[in-house]
């Protein structure tokens, strides 16, 4: 019984994590995997900082469409119970390198908010 109720715990804790896209069906399909795979690996960077991730939303905007080169800008949303987490400043000519930026940004802004990296105690 304890098994199946683990499992079940464990089954429903990954129904409940939300990832929303929006504007990458209009990526080519090369872009699209990029934007999946590098998402779904800071997905787990971003869960291990701020356990109780509600919603997550990535927002990807396109510019310059008719020339050769385009440049991205990539809006990153993490929601959490206590506080919405948002990443506007990252826009780059390669969309890795400005999903990359996103994330980090998203990173910073949760440790610095619940100081999850602290190197000493307090002192109190």
């Amino acid at each position: 019984m304890l098994k199946y109720r683990v499992c079940l715990r464990y089954f429903m804790a990954k129904e409940n994590e939300v990832i929303q896209f929006i504007g990458v069906s209009d990526l080519s399909d090369a872009d699209q995997a990029t934007v999946n795979h590098v998402t779904m690996n800071h997905f787990d960077k971003v869960k291990r900082e701020l356990q109780n991730i509600t919603n997550m939303s990535i927002h990807v905007k396109t510019y310059q469409k008719e020339g050769s080169r385009q440049k991205y800008s990539l809006h990153v949303k993490v929601a959490a119970p206590t506080k919405i987490f948002d990443s506007s400043s990252s826009d780059d000519w390669d969309l890795a390198r400005a999903l990359h930026m996103a994330f980090e940004d998203i990173v910073k802004q949760i440790q610095h908010t619940f100081h999850s990296n602290r190197s000493r105690p307090d002192n109190k």
